[in-house]
């Protein structure tokens, strides 16, 4: 009897079910021209952007393009905005909305020129948070970016780089480029302390939870 885990790539439930015989494989090894990663042929478009449209439309759902569309939206669009561009009817570009909007991914609002769509703002936000909040690495990286803006504080006297723009008007191209840097720390240290916040409001509300579970417990006559 042999140890088999979930998930090991050489167990049978991993594998096919069934496998060729020596009368299906091919006479001769497939060769490198032969072999394509690409969902449709190059070969058939004269056009790079129409290949990658193609390509695209080929490997993903209506509803992938539909979300990628609107994730990537700048402002608010109608249903038959998003249909162009992702090569579905206007009528699957409606229901597919209609779903991420139920879902809470993506806001829709009435108006007097029809139904507009964007994403959620929170919701992304949201999802950022939560994944920096698994990061072990967290405390590190809010104690660099500190350690960064007070390096940027001692250099120019000050904690806001919008007053160094303002201030000074002969700025080199490094002192510009160093200055947005500095904006990037300031925005990326804000993420991050939000991801502790909630990262230590996590693991308060489990450990609340465990406590009451335990309270629970002593008192259940069960």
């Amino acid at each position: 009897m042999t140890d088999e885990k979930p998930g090991d790539p050489l167990t049978e439930e991993s594998g096919p079910d069934e496998f060729p015989d020596s009368d299906e494989l091919p006479e001769e090894p497939l060769s490198v021209d032969e072999m394509s990663p690409f969902e449709v042929d190059p070969a058939d478009f004269d056009d790079i952007n129409d290949f990658a449209k193609a390509e695209w439309v080929e490997s993903t759902t209506a509803r992938d393009r539909v979300q990628d569309v609107i994730k990537r939206a700048a402002s608010p669009k109608t249903a038959g905005d998003i249909a162009a561009i992702a090569e579905v009817s206007t009528t699957t570009a409606r229901k597919k909305l209609n779903d991420l909007a139920a879902e809470g991914t993506v806001l829709a609002e009435r108006t007097d020129n029809g139904k507009l769509y964007q994403r959620d703002p929170d919701w992304y936000l949201m999802q950022r948070v939560q994944r920096l909040a698994k990061s072990d690495s967290l405390v590190d990286q809010i104690q660099n970016l500190q350690q960064e803006l007070a390096e940027y504080r001692d250099t120019y006297g000050t904690d806001m780089p919008e007053e160094v723009l303002v201030s000074d008007g002969d700025l080199s191209e490094a002192e510009l480029e160093e200055i947005s840097q500095w904006r990037t720390a300031m925005r990326d240290l804000t993420f991050l302390r939000a991801a502790y916040r909630f990262r230590e409001a996590r693991e308060c509300a489990t450990n609340g939870s465990q406590k009451t579970r335990q309270d629970d417990t002593r008192v259940s006559p069960l």
